[in-house]
This record gives structure tokens, C-alpha cells and sequence, in this order.
């Protein structure tokens, strides 16, 4: 880790890296903690894989990879929502579809890509310290948007994620929130490629706010702890895969997924403790 920190006041591409990783986390706080408490991180999951159809096609076509992320991620959100609310009895396998044909379509269009697809490759696996520094405008400007529609309509989104049925009952128009969310997932999951790439991006936008409903229960709290870890850990990762030339990315899962585990270890036996104490009490 000095190591770390030594490089990072010499090398402008670790800043890049950190900064990266700090606006990636606010994305991963606030719509991770939507994804785990309303439990659609497969819905999650099918819309980060279908990006890769997107990301192919502009690289094809000679258009910023990103760009192309971003409308095929609002297009498999709309979609996989609209498989959610029509056809929920086949919902699992239409989106395994959605998911297998947004992959295939992507490596359809690398292979005929002319060249060796680099940058498309380390989106797909992640590379953090790839990030141009241009690119930390367009997550800064995405984390703008995304903060700004969920302080917007935080009490609509509330409702659908906890009472979708009280929700309708009280005249708020479910189907567009619920596409709405999505597509805020679509936007997180575009963030989150540029620090661990597509076959990670689930990790990270899960982990964090799943730890933190390990101890708190209200939806804010549980966004800024989320947010809080989730640039602990990206920074973390970053440090501790300077040193042995490890990828970034997977470090900084390893690390989510260690905490997570401990901390589920420990909140089961806080539990079960507070279980016996009241039990003794009485």
C-alpha cells in the first residue's frame, strides 16, 4: 500500500483511477440498495450482460463504446421490464434469453470488428486504470442524473420497492416508475463497467448495499453506507493491486465479497445473541 500511495501523487492515470472508482460508487450506493431490497439483481444481471450487443456494435461502427453501453442498457431495461410485467410466469427464461442474445450479438459484431477489440475487452473483464480522464465527466454527469431523479421522485420509488400494490392503490403510476428504476440500473451498470467490467459489475452494485442492510433498515441509510463502502473498496482494490501487478477489478471483489461474508457472520451471531438475551431476560 505506501507503494500505492507513493505512485499516486507521480502518475495522473491512479488519480484517473480513483476518481473512477469514487464516482462509480455513488451510482453502486444509491441504485445498489434499490436492486437489493426490491431483489431483481437478475433483472440486474440480464441488463449488464446485454450491454456487451451495444458496446460491439458502436465499436463496429466507429462510435464511443460507452455511448453504445448506455442505449443498449436502456433498451434491455425497457425490455426485460416489459417481459417483468407481461409475462411474469416465464420471467426467468425470458430474460436468460435477453441475456444469451445480448452477448451473442456482441461478439458477433468484435468478430467482425477489424483489428483486435482492446478496449472492448477490458470493459468486458474491467480495467480501471484504462480509464481516459475524459470518461470521468460523462460518470460524473451520469451520478448527476441519477442522483437528481431518485431525490426527485424518492417517495414514488420508495413505494414501488417496498408495496408495488399500495403503491397503485394510492394512485402511483407503478409501470412507469418500475421502468424508470430500471433504466437507473441501466445507467449504474454503465458506470460500473469502466472499474470492473460486465462479468463483475453485478458484485459490486449488490455487495455494498447488502452489507449495509446487515445494520441499518432505513432506504437512506442504507444508500450512504452502500456509498461508503463501495469507495472503500474500489479504492482498496485499487492499492492493494498496485503492488503484485494484480488485475483491479477482481481484487476489489475479492475484497467486497470477504467483508460481506464476515459481515454476515457476524450480524447472524449479533442475532442470535440479542435472541438469547431476550430469551434469558424472560
Amino acid at each position: 500500500m505506501s507503494e500505492f500511495f507513493s505512485a499516486l501523487g507521480q502518475h495522473a492515470f491512479l488519480q484517473t483511477a480513483l476518481l473512477a472508482g469514487l464516482l462509480a460508487s455513488i451510482g453502486c450506493g444509491v441504485i445498489g440498495t434499490f436492486v437489493v431490497v426490491k431483489r431483481i439483481a437478475f433483472m440486474a444481471g440480464g441488463i449488464a450482460h446485454s450491454v456487451l450487443g451495444g458496446m460491439g456494435a458502436a465499436l463496429y461502427y466507429g462510435v464511443d463504446p460507452l455511448l453504445g453501453a448506455l442505449l443498449a442498457a436502456i433498451l434491455s431495461a425497457l425490455l426485460i421490464g416489459a417481459v417483468r410485467l407481461l409475462w411474469k410466469t416465464q420471467e426467468d427464461t425470458l430474460i436468460g434469453a435477453l441475456w444469451a442474445i445480448g452477448m451473442a450479438i456482441g461478439i458477433l459484431f468484435i468478430a467482425k470488428t477489424p483489428g483486435y477489440a482492446t478496449d472492448l475487452m477490458s470493459f468486458l473483464f474491467g480495467n480501471i486504470l484504462l480509464v481516459p480522464t475524459r470518461e470521468l465527466w460523462f460518470m460524473a454527469a451520469l451520478d448527476l442524473g441519477l442522483i437528481l431523479t431518485v431525490a426527485l421522485f424518492y417517495r414514488q420509488f420508495l413505494a414501488i420497492t417496498f408495496d408495488e400494490e399500495f403503491a397503485r392503490l394510492r394512485g402511483v403510476p407503478v409501470t412507469f416508475f418500475y421502468l424508470l428504476l430500471l433504466c437507473l440500473v441501466a445507467v449504474t451498470v454503465v458506470l460500473l463497467i469502466q472499474v470492473v467490467g460486465l462479468i463483475l459489475v453485478i458484485a459490486l452494485l449488490t455487495l455494498p448495499a447488502a452489507i449495509a442492510g446487515h445494520y441499518v433498515h432505513s432506504l437512506g441509510g442504507m444508500m450512504l453506507i452502500a456509498t461508503l463502502l463501495g469507495g472503500l473498496f474500489t479504492s482498496l482494490g485499487l492499492g492493494v493491486s498496485y503492488g503484485p501487478d494484480l488485475p483491479a477489478g477482481p481484487t476489489m471483489i475479492l475484497i467486497a465479497g470477504g467483508v460481506y461474508v464476515l459481515s454476515a457472520l457476524f450480524s447472524h451471531a449479533l442475532t442470535r445473541r440479542r435472541a438469547w438475551r431476550r430469551a434469558t431476560a424472560v
